[in-house]
């Protein structure tokens, strides 16, 4: 029989470790995305949209939005170590942003098993709901930190 994996014991003892791995994210660096809060569960990104970062209409292009929503999902689905991959996304863009404005996402666990994930994203430009999404994540049976026995109950 398998034993059962204490999460949040994982969350607690290797935070720093996790951190690490979870904001070496080449593309959302590239972007000026910076991870604000991180907590089990939970993320927190910010972004300064760029003048280059617009569409056509002079307002923040759909994809940063998104790139942004996904950065603080995958945070927050391999907050526990365990490589997390997301599955699904689903979208709603309700207000638009300009350059210079500041966006923030953020991703809040709803419910996760042994498999699956699913979270809740807000993005906000200042108190503003502009953005909202609903990911799934597929949860590997794979840890990307080394374990010890002390998280086996």
């Amino acid at each position: 029989m398998k034993k059962k994996i204490d999460e949040e014991l994982i969350y607690e003892k290797h935070h720093e470790q996790i951190l690490k791995q979870v904001k070496n994210d080449p593309y959302a660096q590239s972007l000026g995305i910076e991870l604000t809060k991180f907590e089990a569960g939970f993320a927190e990104a910010m972004l300064e949209v760029q003048s280059h970062m617009v569409n056509a209409y002079g307002t923040v292009h759909g994809a940063v939005i998104y790139a942004l929503a996904d950065h603080a999902f995958s945070v927050a689905c391999n907050a526990y170590g365990k490589t997390s991959l997301g599955l699904s996304t689903t979208i709603q863009f309700i207000e638009s942003a300009k350059p210079g404005n500041q966006i923030v996402a953020r991703a809040t666990e709803v419910k996760r098993n042994y498999r699956t994930g699913f979270y809740r994203i807000d993005i906000l430009h200042e108190q503003n709901l502009i953005a909202t999404m609903e990911a799934v994540s597929y949860r590997k049976d794979h840890y990307f930190i080394e374990l010890d026995e002390q998280v086996q109950v």
